[in-house]
């Protein structure tokens, strides 16, 4: 099986590195990519540099990276590394995408913001698997337990693929034996996410927006992860409300023995589709 490592802190960081190992420890061909420059905060943004039509790209290893696995930095977004590889711009496209291990938490609706699970969502919608993997603090000291729980899940996810559902990982920054377990997760109202501001001439500021008071919501992944649960929440998007009672013109009638032109097809409902029951 063929995986993609990335995340959204930069390929300097040796959550990189903690989940190349879980990939090659399960027999994977592992190839790691991810942004030159921090990108937290990114979420699913198709941004990148480009050097005479070309994305920029060089050869740089995560630190503690085993030898004999390709490490590119990219100037570019999470997703966007992402989607390049699934058109096999880092060799064949990867079965399995794993992002992270993020520094700081990804809970609650703010994961809508996230650069880490931004590019789990970027594998989603090309048929890749994807798993996002975070510890919940800006400074981490224990990677092996984000790493344990990483193998746990993985093993989980290979047992039962789904490319359309997006695997959110969060850890506490504990040694595993002070970790109280692992707990399926609904999401927090907010939650937790990091942003990172280039400003001009003035360096860099790094935010996290923190909307969800993890007392007033226990049993939300938030809530789970404060009192030392790892959690995991299946995450979908795009998703469409098929039902919504929206406004929608009637079909018109097609040309027959003729092309379709946009308007025609743009207004075309579900049932019209020659689809099987």
């Amino acid at each position: 099986m063929r995986t993609l490592i990335t995340n959204d802190d930069g390929i300097d960081s040796p959550g990189l590195t903690v989940l190349a190992r879980v990939a090659l420890e399960a027999g994977h061909d592992v190839v790691v990519a991810a942004p030159r420059r921090e990108s937290s905060g990114a979420s699913a943004s198709l941004m990148g540099a480009e050097d005479d039509g070309r994305l920029v790209v060089e050869r740089r290893t995560p630190p503690g990276l085993p030898d004999g696995v390709d490490a590119f930095g990219v100037r570019a977004t999470p997703a966007l590394i992402t989607m390049v590889a699934a058109h096999g711009g880092f060799g064949g496209p990867p079965d399995l995408v794993l992002s992270g291990v993020n520094r700081g938490a990804n809970t609650g609706h703010a994961t809508l913001h996230s650069g880490t699970v931004g590019a789990a969502h970027a594998a989603s919608t090309h048929g890749i698997l994807g798993m996002a993997v975070s510890l919940n603090t800006a400074d981490p000291q224990h990677w092996d337990t984000a790493g344990h729980f990483t193998a746990r899940m993985l093993a989980w996810l290979l047992e039962h693929p789904d490319p359309s559902g997006v695997v959110n990982l969060n850890v506490p920054d504990r040694p595993l034996a002070d970790v109280l377990g692992l707990r399926r997760a609904p999401l927090a109202s907010f939650g937790m996410v990091h942003a990172r501001i280039r400003e001009l001439d003035q360096g860099h500021l790094t935010l996290t927006y923190t909307g969800t008071d993890s007392s007033s919501e226990p049993r939300s992944d938030a809530g789970l992860l404060s009192r030392g649960w790892a959690t995991v929440s299946l995450l979908r998007a795009p998703v469409a409300d098929d039902d919504a009672p929206l406004p929608s013109d009637a079909p018109r009638p097609l040309p027959e023995g003729g092309p379709v032109d946009v308007v025609d097809a743009g207004v075309l409902t579900g049932q019209d589709l020659p689809v099987d029951d």
